[in-house]
């Protein structure tokens, strides 16, 4: 009996050999293949394929519910965590600049960064941090917020070990714990009671510290802590801060946290990184997102150099649309030439965490986009001469968005959803409990959560895609969670007002 796979196909092509080319082979094999031959064949196509790893993970609910609103016609996509406006000029032109000058840029640059990117970094969070930031010991860019996160996870996580998420989190902590190995601990942020027809805030939904502390244990080896969170747009405060820290500190446990929405924090809430605090940056990996700081969640560049095209053929990067293929939307013609695809993202921590980070990134991503790592760093030093003034970015962004942030609530209390007040970031949640009492029985499988089987209807009824929070939790607590759905804010006006108008004719269904 054959021995692998190889001996089998060396058996069963060698027989082939002097056949006419154009004789058909499949029917070559049909003749060739004996009994004998046929089971060993089949034996071998019976071995698993895929690593364990990757088991219960294979879902992804962004694919599931834009295949659905792309089904529908006239859908406003609210579910997405992407700006539909231009980004800031000075980006793009920091992009084309880069694209269209210096031709070294299209070469490959130091393998942790281009050195002008960190440099910046390590001056610019320098500063907010209260450290010496070294460029090449103590900042690593990779692809992404995601690339840091999953070079954090492999770096840092391994068999057996426990990892405590914060819930509600971004969906891809679990995963990523789990491919590493690990094991996902899960303690959940909870809203504190409010009087009858006051709206709720982020700012209320809290964790129990007795709670919290119960989940340290001697397996404890992470910390995931996202603030501002996705999806409820809570800032953690100082206080809040301050007992992870000090759990962190007591059972000797590193804090990877996830800031991308750092910049973008509303009513006069501060932000704080956690590495700030005092004990702290020892055991912290700070992330962060070029995609989330300057709204270019998908850049791209043609071969010509050029700038735009149709956000429908940009792809890639945290939140953008999961489609894998370009889809030319633009006027008659021919498509633009292909279009290259680049993310920026990094971690910031101790030379003793980042030394294991690189290890991964070296042996697997190895090198990011040098162009676009130089149209982040000429950014990063145009608000470096702006910060904190009128004139900043990370000023006017914020002032704008939130704005943005007022309409959509507004427009969604107008037919009885009752939305979360976020603190920060692109999202709020609304509470469908109302609806759930009213229509409880919406179509969908019996072990479906409420929300999703909403979104569903939603979609397919009002022409509005939002993302069920369910999605955000482990299963063993998405009954806690299935009336809540997240909308993202951060969209143009015209996108706001065709929203206003499918709520519009929303409530005119509710009137008696």
């Amino acid at each position: 009996m054959f021995r692998n796979a190889t001996a089998i196909c060396l058996h069963l092509v060698g027989p082939l050999r002097g056949k006419k080319s154009g004789a058909s082979l499949t029917r070559c094999l049909h003749q060739t293949l004996t009994p004998c031959s046929l089971c060993c064949l089949q034996l071998t196509m019976a071995k698993r394929l895929q690593a364990r790893r990757l088991d219960g993970i294979d879902h992804n609910p962004w694919v599931e519910f834009v295949k659905l609103a792309s089904e529908e016609a006239d859908v406003v996509n609210l579910g997405q965590g992407f700006p539909d406006f231009s980004p800031p000029e000075f980006a793009v032109e920091a992009f084309q600049h880069a694209v269209s000058g210096d031709f070294m840029l299209n070469q490959y640059t130091k393998a942790f960064g281009y050195p002008p990117l960190t440099k910046i970094l390590a001056s610019f969070f320098g500063k907010l941090l209260g450290q010496e930031i070294d460029p090449l010991k103590n900042v690593l860019v990779t692809v992404g917020a995601y690339g840091a996160l999953f070079t954090a996870f492999q770096a840092l996580v391994d068999e057996g070990d426990e990892v405590i998420i914060v819930e509600p989190f971004f969906d891809c902590y679990e995963p990523m714990t789990l491919m590493a190995g690990g094991r996902p601990v899960f303690v959940s942020l909870k809203p504190s009671p409010i009087q009858k027809g006051e709206p709720d805030s982020s700012s209320n939904w809290q964790l129990d510290p007795t709670e919290l502390a119960s989940k340290f244990t001697s397996r404890t080896k992470a910390f995931i802590l996202n603030t501002p969170n996705n999806p409820l747009g809570k800032v953690f405060s100082r206080e809040e801060l301050e007992l992870v820290a000090s759990l962190c500190q007591q059972h000797d446990v590193v804090c990877i946290t996830d800031e991308v929405y750092q910049w973008l924090v509303f009513d006069g809430f501060q932000h704080i990184s956690i590495a700030s605090l005092p004990g702290m940056w020892e055991r912290t990996l700070t992330i962060g997102s070029a995609g989330k700081t300057f709204s270019v969640t998908g850049w791209k560049v043609r071969e010509d150099g050029g700038m735009g095209s149709p956000p429908s053929t940009i792809v890639g990067g945290r939140g953008w649309p999961g489609n894998p293929e370009r889809v030319w939307l633009g006027p008659q013609g021919p498509p633009p030439p292909p279009v290259f695809l680049v993310q920026v993202g990094w971690v910031l921590g101790p030379d003793r965490l980042m030394k294991h980070l690189r290890t991964v990134h070296q042996n697997s991503i190895y090198h990011c986009a040098t162009q676009c790592q130089a149209a982040v760093a000429q950014s990063f030093e145009r608000e470096q001469l702006h910060f904190g003034q009128p004139s900043s970015y990370f000023v006017q962004f914020p002032q704008y968005i939130q704005r943005c942030r007022d309409h959509m609530i507004q427009s969604l209390q107008s037919v009885g959803l009752r939305p979360v007040i976020p603190q920060a970031s692109y999202f709020l949640i609304t509470d469908i409990s109302d609806f759930k009492n009213k229509m409880p029985d919406l179509p969908g499988a019996a072990d479906e959560p409420y929300d999703r089987r909403f979104v569903k209807w939603m979609i397919k009824n009002k022409g509005l895609m939002a993302i069920p929070v369910s999605t955000f939790v482990s299963v063993p607590h998405q009954k806690f969670f299935d009336h809540y759905i997240r909308f993202c804010f951060v969209k143009d006006e015209s996108t706001l007002r065709a929203m206003d108008q499918k709520l519009k004719k929303w409530k005119a269904e509710l009137m008696p």
